[in-house]
């Protein structure tokens, strides 16, 4: 399923080592003297041969075999630069001996894997062999001779094993000349097997929360110890969440640690695969090292490279800052908190389309219904209800059948749940786990489409249940919204935040309590206060919309539109920030004041 393109190779060998290979190519071939332009091509050919190629995770090889031929292709390039054959059809180069096979110095012999599936191994293992064969055949239409391929007499350098359990130094010795790349499985936290979990443990003894990180980490963290020392490079396909939320503390800070940087990377992109059954994810191309870094590039969804002074392990052009989740606010604002969360197995909940039935039937209930809203009914102004019993007499609810009968479903529910927390709350049939129901609150969803340039926060009174489907922010005035709601902070949002999917999953602990709020003064904080009115005032000129249909980012108002860049404004003027400012040199300004007042802090 995860079977890599031809183009996603290339996104991985071309920065890793073919690029620049292809620059000595060119270069030598810019030198007018013969000599000297043989020599120099002759120099390069030695190179590529002296290159060994790793991958810990081969599969069926796509990668190494990839790696051959391309270059084998360039070894042809240079081959038909320097080589004459013997009756002199040739331009450039030298004669050559007997035996035409010393030409060909680049080898399957250089390409090493481990792979788990014995089959695969022995796919691996016949591709290499293809290849060679292929390029053989190549190699003879320039030399214009037949050249000895069979019987087969050299093989490839593939392990069938678990590379999470094994030694990599033991299928080959790091050195300078090794070159780890590859695709590692793409397995998250909740999809492992135990075998996985139990390999996980194996790898990161001495690293705190690993659990809580995806499979792939493991070849980071392995890759990391192979290269200590050396000026070994790797470069790995991902999922993007690597790169996000919680686990950037998790993984880079101990990989920093042993001097790992980043030296090139691909942020976010759909997954594009040869396979039939293709796997929808969203992943990165991380390129690292702990070598002296000559260059660092960052290429766009266009690949079109972008020279950066420093690629962080967001994979961002800004200082190698992590940060880590906190329990508490960074700053002096108020709290945010979870909704509530229902464990009722779906009966105190009362549907849009059973409600008036119910009512009807029920109709001293009434007074105990109140609104539901989750991050999806928010956004989308989707009606959803519950039974609000917190408080209510139990002889009152006796009065109720149908309430009752919801009650008594509620706690047969928690009694049958496996979890004993659960099976503890049938004691309290007639609430939600959690039953807080504020005067006012700032509703922040937690998942909201990737598309919307703002998530969309507003106002909820007690009339409104929330759910842990959102974040709560009690007791918020406008000033606090026209900040949570700014370009600035959903910047910010936008860098730390986890992802569901490509989806942006906005927590607490990573999102807004790590935000570095800024210090305005009075006429500041009026103006963010005002300019945050402005886009409820804006909302509130299109009753009949959802906050779905107002944040589209193609049928977003033009009012709102406009109250939004007002109110960015404002809060980028609290910071000190230049109105002009690029969003990754606001993250890289926002990174440094979170460095700074977590330092604060500690002292």
């Amino acid at each position: 399923m995860h079977y890599t393109s031809i183009e996603n190779i290339h996104k991985v060998i071309d920065p890793l080592f073919l690029d620049d290979y292809k620059k000595q190519f060119r270069e030598a071939m810019g030198i007018k003297t013969l000599k000297t332009r043989v020599a120099k091509l002759r120099e390069l050919q030695h190179a590529l041969a002296q290159g060994q190629y790793f991958d810990p995770a081969c599969g069926s090889g796509n990668f190494l075999t990839e790696s051959y031929l391309s270059l084998r292709r360039l070894e042809n390039d240079i081959l038909r630069e320097t080589v004459t054959d013997k009756s002199g059809t040739g331009v450039l180069g030298f004669d050559f001996a007997e035996d035409t096979e010393d030409f060909i110095q680049v080898s399957i012999q250089q390409f090493y894997g481990i792979e788990i599936n014995d089959f695969a191994v022995s796919v691996a293992k016949t591709a290499m062999w293809i290849a060679e064969s292929q390029m053989f055949h190549e190699t003879e239409d320039i030399i214009h001779q037949e050249m000895d391929f069979l019987p087969l007499h050299t093989n490839s350098n593939i392990h069938e094993g678990n590379a999470l359990r094994m030694d990599w130094r033991e299928v080959l010795a790091p050195n300078d000349n090794v070159k780890l790349l590859g695709n590692p499985p793409f397995v998250g936290m909740k999809y492992q097997t135990e075998a996985q979990k139990d390999d996980m443990k194996a790898v990161f003894q001495g690293i705190r929360n690993y659990g809580n990180l995806d499979y792939v980490t493991s070849w980071y963290v392995l890759a990391t110890r192979y290269m200590q020392g050396t000026q070994i490079r790797a470069a790995f396909v991902s999922t993007n969440s690597i790169t996000q939320g919680e686990q950037v503390s998790i993984l880079w800070s101990p990989l920093m640690a042993l001097g790992v940087h980043v030296d090139f990377a691909y942020r976010t992109f759909v997954w594009n695969s040869e396979s039939g059954d293709k796997a929808h994810v969203h992943c990165v191309i991380i390129g690292f090292s702990c070598a002296v870094a000559t260059r660092r590039v960052i290429y766009t969804d266009k690949s079109v490279p972008q020279e950066v002074p420093n690629i962080n392990p967001y994979l961002l052009a800004a200082p190698d800052v992590v940060v880590v989740p906190r329990v508490n606010p960074l700053c002096r604002v108020p709290k945010i908190v979870a909704g509530n969360k229902p464990v009722d197995g779906n009966f105190l909940k009362i549907e849009a389309d059973e409600y008036v039935d119910f009512v009807r039937r029920e109709p001293m209930a009434k007074q105990y219904i109140k609104r539901l809203v989750g991050g999806y009914e928010f956004i989308n102004n989707t009606k959803r209800y519950v039974l609000w019993l917190v408080n209510v007499p139990p002889d009152i609810i006796r009065k109720m059948p149908l309430v009752m009968e919801r009650v008594k479903a509620v706690r047969e529910a928690r009694l049958a749940m496996k979890d004993a927390g659960a099976r503890k709350l049938a004691d309290t049939p007639t609430t939600f786990r959690d039953t807080m129901n504020p005067d006012a609150y700032i509703v922040v969803p937690i998942v909201s489409s990737e598309r919307r340039r703002y998530v969309p926060i507003g106002f909820l009174d007690g009339t409104t249940i929330p759910t842990n489907q959102v974040q709560i922010i009690p007791d918020a005035t406008t000033y606090e919204f026209g900040i949570v709601t700014s370009n600035v902070h959903m910047a910010w949002m936008r860098t730390v935040a986890g992802r569901l999917k490509s989806d942006y999953r906005y927590t607490a602990r990573i999102v807004y309590n790590t935000f570095p709020w800024p210090t305005p003064t009075e006429a500041q904080r009026a103006e963010i206060a005002r300019t945050a009115q402005g886009i409820l005032d804006a909302r509130a000129l299109y009753p009949d919309s959802s906050l779905a249909d107002l944040y589209d980012d193609v049928l977003m108002p033009r009012e709102l539109r406009e109250a939004h860049r007002a109110n960015d404004r404002a809060v980028m003027r609290a910071y000190g920030f230049d109105l002009k400012m690029t969003e990754s040199a606001c993250v890289a300004a926002l990174m440094q004041r979170y460095q700074e007042l977590v330092a604060a802090l500690a002292s």
